[in-house]
């Protein structure tokens, strides 16, 4: 496996996996807080979930 944030090779033994070092542990934790990263969500309109109730 290789660390997401510099791509160096990664044991799946080490204890920061599937980060190399706390370093890129941390840069990927800044991703997130800057929100550079972003999972895709779908809205629904209120109505619609309501219907099923």
């Amino acid at each position: 496996m290789r660390c997401p944030i510099c791509e160096k090779q990664v044991k799946s033994s080490d204890a920061l996996m599937p980060f190399c070092s706390e370093r890129c542990k941390l840069i990927d934790l800044g991703n997130w807080a800057s929100e550079k990263y972003v999972i895709p969500a779908t809205t629904q309109n209120m109505d619609e979930s309501e219907e099923g109730d």
